[in-house]
Order: structure tokens, then C-alpha cells, then sequence
């Protein structure tokens, strides 16, 4: 962690009080806010975006093979960022990664989708500020064991279509959606993250490397080595993520490799034949061995708790199909009877806008806490606990 210096500690904590009188919201429309930034930090004049000393590192959050992500603020604007700090390598310079997630998150614009506010690029490393998220829907599910409240699961999916939606218009496949990549803020907004695989689809019959998305949230058309894919292997990947908020794990959980994968979706989804998938003997890693005898359980056989959720075995259903293209869209499974229960208002909300500005619309206390609330004898029927 970057230490501040003495004299930058006053600063600190007047910027903090700041923060905590702040009323405004912080608009999605323009992720700079420059007028905002002339109007109310003119003793901060000359700090400018794009340098290390304009973000102060509090803490650091994660570690990976070639990134470290810290929690910080942003001297331009008092605003908390999460800041991912790519080492470059010598004989490589800025990984292709790197270059390809920033030129696509510098042109999508939308509530779910984490905001790049700034880039610095040094000898030694490349940094990207990020908009900073309290924690993704990994750790969310794992504070809450054993499902996730029926109203939050489908808070939280709504708003990942939403987003799927988007970026599918915009031609883009993620093709690396999991729990870890969606990011939660402490309200309840749900956004896309780590856009590093992410490849555009503009060309019918484009291929592209089934060796993508994360083993148990990977579709069987990949698992079977199909490399013409489209927009269905997010569809796929999401409806994953959909029965694991729901049912408290996740439903396709292998251990060995593709083979064991695809003996679990059998398992759930039936085998599959030429007359229900089209094509699927030509296949790269079709084996008429491995397509065999399993009699299917339906899913809310393998997930009891859809079953008690209404509409929620049906949409699951409709997004975990074995054929890729007889899975539903991201837009029309925004319109699935799943989510009737959120106010029609939500469908009229600005893509820039966050869902959670529809009166109404906000994240309910799960069970765990409410019942540690009520062990503690902090229950209060007014007030919700998130995490």
C-alpha cells in the first residue's frame, strides 16, 4: 500500500467528511464530472487524470499472476476507485489483454457495466481506475450460504441481462462471465467485469478459441470444441450463475476436466441427438461413447429451490439449453414472467441509469442476516442489513 505523506493526512480527512455530507448522486452519464470537479475542488487545482500521484493506494484488495488490484481515492474528485495495476513485461510490453479490455470498456456507456475512469501507463506497469464495487457476487453468495433471497436473485439477474443485453447489441461477447466478474456495490447494483476475454462479433461465421469461460460455467457446444459460437455462450454461462444464486451452489460443479462436465450437464439436461442439435456429430470432440445412456433429471430434480420460486425453473430452463441457438436472448429474457414482480418502470430506465433509482427497487436483508440481526437484538423492521 502506498503510504500517504504527513502532509496529505488533513486532506484525507477533510475529503472524508466531505464524502459522508455529499448528497448528490454521482451521475453514470458523464464518468468524469468535470464540471463537478471545477465547482467543488478548486483548491485542488492541476491534478489531472492519467497520473500516478492524482489516486492515493488505502489497501490492497487482490492479487493475481500479473495484476495486483488496491482500493483507493481519487485526488481529482474524492471518489473511492478500485485500482488494477498490470505489470508490463519486459520483452512483451502491455499484454494483449490489457489493451483489448480498454479500448471495449472505452466505449461502453452503461449502469452495468463497471465504469474506466482513467488509465496510467508507466515504465513498469499500466493502471486502470475503475469506479470501486464493495465486493462481486462470489463473495456475496459465499456470506450467504444456502440460496440467496428470491427478490435479490432476481435483482441481481435482471440486471446482469441488462447488461448482456447491451453489450450483446454492441456486438460483444464477454465470454468469461462468473460470479467472481460481476461486481456488487453495497446498494445492490450489479455490474460486468474483467472484459479481458471479450471479442466482438461483427462477421457471420467468425471462429474464435473454445478454450474460454471458466470450466463449470462453460456451455457444452464449447466443452464439445465448437469454435463458431455467438452471443448464447454468455446465455449459457448466465443461466448458471442463475440456479447457483437460487440454490446456494453451483450446478454444473466438475472436477476433472471437460469429460466430467459433460457428464453432468447430460445428466441434467438429457443427451443430446441430431434431431434436437443440429451439427452435433461434426463436432471437434464429439464422442458417441460419451452421449450415452444417462436417463436426464429435470433441473428442479438437481435444484429443489426453483421449484419454489415461481417462473424460476422455466427461465433457468430456457437459458441452460444444450443446442445453443434454442437459447433465449438476453432482451427477451428481460421480458420472462420470472421478473413480473419488479414495477414496469424498470424497463423505461435509462441505460446510463442505475436500476435502483425505480422507487421500489432495492436489495432485501438475506435470511443470515436477519437472523443475526436478531441474535443480537438489532432487528429493525425499517431497516435492511446487506453485507
Amino acid at each position: 500500500m502506498e503510504a500517504a505523506s504527513t502532509a496529505e493526512l488533513p486532506w484525507l480527512h477533510m475529503l472524508r467528511s466531505w464524502r459522508c455530507r455529499m448528497q448528490r448522486p454521482w451521475s453514470y452519464t458523464d464518468p468524469f464530472q468535470e464540471q463537478d470537479v471545477v465547482e467543488r475542488f478548486t483548491w485542488r487545482q492541476g491534478i489531472l487524470f492519467g497520473a500516478a500521484t492524482s489516486y492515493v493506494h488505502l489497501e490492497k484488495l487482490c492479487e493475481g499472476s500479473c495484476a495486483t488490484v488496491y482500493k483507493g481515492i481519487s485526488r481529482i474528485n474524492g471518489q473511492l476507485v478500485a485500482l488494477k495495476v498490470i505489470r508490463m513485461q519486459a520483452e512483451e510490453g502491455v499484454p494483449f489483454r490489457a489493451i483489448w479490455e480498454a479500448s471495449l470498456l472505452k466505449r461502453l456507456k452503461h449502469a452495468n457495466i463497471v465504469l474506466l475512469h482513467d488509465i496510467i501507463q508507466t515504465k513498469e506497469t499500466l493502471t486502470f481506475v475503475f469506479e470501486y464495487m464493495h465486493t462481486d457476487l462470489a463473495q456475496y453468495m459465499g456470506q450467504h450460504p444456502g440460496g440467496l433471497h428470491s427478490c435479490n436473485a432476481m435483482l441481481f439477474m435482471f440486471q446482469l441481462l441488462r447488461g448482456l443485453a447491451y453489450i450483446h447489441q454492441q456486438h460483444i461477447l464477454h465470454r468469461d462471465l462468473k460470479p467472481q466478474n460481476l461486481l456488487i456495490s453495497c446498494l445492490g447494483e450489479l455490474k460486468l467485469a474483467d472484459f479481458g476475454l471479450a471479442r466482438t462479433k461483427t462477421i457471420p461465421r467468425q471462429t474464435y478459441s473454445s478454450e474460454v469461460v471458466t470450466l463449470w460455467y462453460r456451455p457444452p457446444d464449447l466443452l464439445l470444441g465448437a469454435t463458431d459460437y455467438s452471443s448464447d455462450l454468455d446465455i449459457w454461462s448466465a443461466g448458471c450463475i442463475f440456479v447457483e444464486m437460487i440454490q446456494g451452489q453451483p450446478v454444473f460443479a466438475g472436477t476433472s476436466g471437460t469429460h466430467e462436465q459433460l457428464v453432468k450437464i447430460w445428466a441434467v439436461l438429457g443427451v443430446p441427438t441430431e434431431d434436437t442439435w443440429p451439427g452435433l456429430s461434426k463436432l471437434p470432440n464429439y464422442n458417441p461413447e460419451l452421449v450415452a445412456s444417462r436417463r436426464p433429471q429435470r433441473l428442479r430434480v438437481i435444484c429443489d429451490r426453483l421449484s419454489r420460486v415461481p417462473a424460476a425453473e422455466d427461465l433457468a430452463s430456457r437459458m441452460l439449453t444444450a443446442f445453443p441457438r434454442g437459447r433465449i436472448s438476453a432482451q427477451d429474457a428481460l421480458l420472462h414472467g420470472f421478473f413480473s414482480p419488479l414495477p414496469p418502470q424498470v424497463y423505461r430506465v435509462p441505460a446510463g441509469q442505475s436500476l435502483l433509482t425505480v422507487p421500489g427497487v432495492r436489495l432485501q436483508p438475506e435470511i443470515c442476516d436477519l437472523f443475526a440481526s436478531y441474535k443480537k437484538g438489532q432487528l429493525s423492521g425499517g431497516s435492511s442489513k446487506f453485507w
